[in-house]
């Protein structure tokens, strides 16, 4: 095992197999040589596929061979200049181009039948002579990544990571201009500033805490980076309202986590409901709302000319 390797443990994993990779490559290409097999190793998935002599679209072998249309595409045009294929259109249906062996690439199918042979046999015996069985290692991964990728595997480290710096706190005086400044920023960029959102944003303490409300401030670092208001209706009915995070702090899941906190909050304050009122223009901010279970109601109208979706949860 090379230094690299013992070094970086399994975080490592792309490059150490796409190393073995390489080496395979290489070594396979010698053997197409030994075989007399003129095809470059990296055409073997279409050559395959073409094999029997049928005549398939790019589209069709890019499906079964798992490739994208551009990669076969570019194989495609290789083994075109090197007499192997030949393209045409679908007969019948002048849209589709269609690929298929060339008298030179059929030649060439006894010879690499025989070589497949061969190849299979040694890598049994590989499987055989090893601990662990890489070919079921393999599939058991790629299954596993078709389940969830690597990066969204990453991704929910990389959060919890996050997470650990994040404080959630109760409104204080301190924090009025950030939370101002926050729901200003946003409201500005996609709308219009309204009547209702200055008066609520210049004095939160008397339009809303002092109503029986309440104001998570969110701390990144101990830097305030994240505002969410719950207002109060009635005694049974609550309302979301002034979720701000700021640009540099999105992708943390601040928004998630004081949507959470707002609705136990809400549930402390004997809520039966709370509701929230959006625009469609805001996908990342509806799909928060559904993540945290609200879902579309149609209710009174809304005071905010903005508002063309209204969303509640049961509580």
């Amino acid at each position: 095992m090379l230094e690299l390797y013992r070094q970086t443990g399994k975080m490592a994993l792309g490059s150490r197999l796409r190393q073995l990779s390489e080496t395979l490559g290489e070594q396979a290409a010698r053997a197409y040589r030994l075989y007399d097999v003129a095809i470059d190793p990296k055409w073997f998935p279409v050559f395959y596929m073409l094999k029997s002599g049928a005549c398939l679209s790019i589209s069709a072998i890019a499906g079964a061979i798992g490739h994208s249309h551009a990669s076969v595409s570019k194989i495609v045009k290789e083994m075109a200049a090197a007499d192997i294929i030949i393209s045409g259109k679908v007969p019948g249906d002048g849209r589709i181009n269609q690929v298929c062996l060339t008298e030179k690439g059929k030649q060439l199918v006894s010879k690499f039948l025989l070589q497949a042979e061969d190849v299979e046999a040694v890598v049994e015996e590989l499987m055989l002579a090893s601990q662990n069985n890489l070919w079921e290692a393999v599939s058991e991964i790629e299954y596993l990544l078709s389940e969830q990728d690597l990066y969204s595997r990453i991704k929910e480290k990389y959060l919890i990571r996050e997470q650990n710096k994040i404080q959630l706190v109760n409104f204080d005086a301190k924090y009025a201009q950030v939370f101002h400044d926050l729901n200003f920023e946003w409201i500005d960029k996609y709308f219009t500033l309204e009547e209702s959102d200055r008066v609520m944003l210049d004095a939160p303490q008397k339009t809303i805490l002092d109503r029986g409300g309440y104001i998570v401030i969110a701390l990144y670092q101990d830097e305030p980076v994240g505002t969410c208001a719950l207002i109060k209706h009635d005694d049974e009915r609550f309302e979301l309202a002034k979720m701000a995070v700021s640009d540099d702090a999105k992708g943390k899941s601040i928004g998630f986590l004081m949507g959470r906190d707002i609705i136990q909050k809400a549930r402390e304050l004997g809520a039966e409901r709370i509701f929230l009122e959006s625009n469609t223009r805001l996908v990342p901010a509806l799909n928060l709302y559904k993540k945290l279970g609200f879902a579309r109601v149609v209710s009174e109208p809304s005071p905010y000319s903005r508002c063309n979706i209204q969303m509640e949860i049961e509580l």
